[in-house]
């Protein structure tokens, strides 16, 4: 059975790298030195530090774990080679919603939301809704607060007006 590729941007591959190489050549180093030197002390049961540093050794051994994973099979899709006039991953779209306030999202990889500004996960709904859609398509959305439409106004592959219009 082929495993599924998990698509990233270049920006995001690249920011999660980093982040599984801090993690695993500095920081959890550096976690396992202070838990041995605080388990020198003594009684571990009421150590603080000791119960602290295991704490904090399992939540990077835990995110180590994620990043394997998610690294693991990874396709780096570089938005400047992007083609066509819909919205697809990598893509950056400009929506207004009912009320008239517009947003610009680019969407992204998986665990790189936090990389990048005003960036969407391709598996949130909103992403899900957009992929596919061409400008001045309206597509639904539930959202905690109900249904909300959307408007697509523009459409980017990189830096590269593909259609419709800037976020003003």
């Amino acid at each position: 059975m082929n495993k599924q590729k998990t698509p990233l941007t270049p920006i995001g591959f690249k920011a999660l790298v980093q982040e599984r190489e801090h993690l695993s050549k500095v920081l959890r180093p550096s976690v396992v030195n202070k838990i041995a030197d605080a388990a020198a002390e003594g009684d571990r049961s009421e150590n603080a530090e000791y119960i602290y540093g295991k704490k904090q050794l399992r939540e990077i051994d835990r995110r180590l774990g994620y990043l394997g994973k998610l690294l693991d099979e990874v396709e780096i899709v570089d938005c400047r080679n992007l083609r066509g006039k819909r919205v697809c991953f990598g893509s950056t779209v400009v929506i207004v919603n009912e009320k008239g306030l517009e947003k610009k999202w680019t969407i992204v990889g998986q665990g790189e939301t936090e990389y990048t500004d005003d960036s969407i996960s391709y598996k949130s709904p909103v992403a899900k809704a957009l992929i596919g859609k061409q400008i001045n398509d309206v597509v639904e959305v539930e959202t905690p607060k109900g249904i909300d439409e959307l408007e697509i106004v523009g459409l980017y592959f990189g830096e590269v007006l593909v259609a419709g219009r800037d976020k003003k």
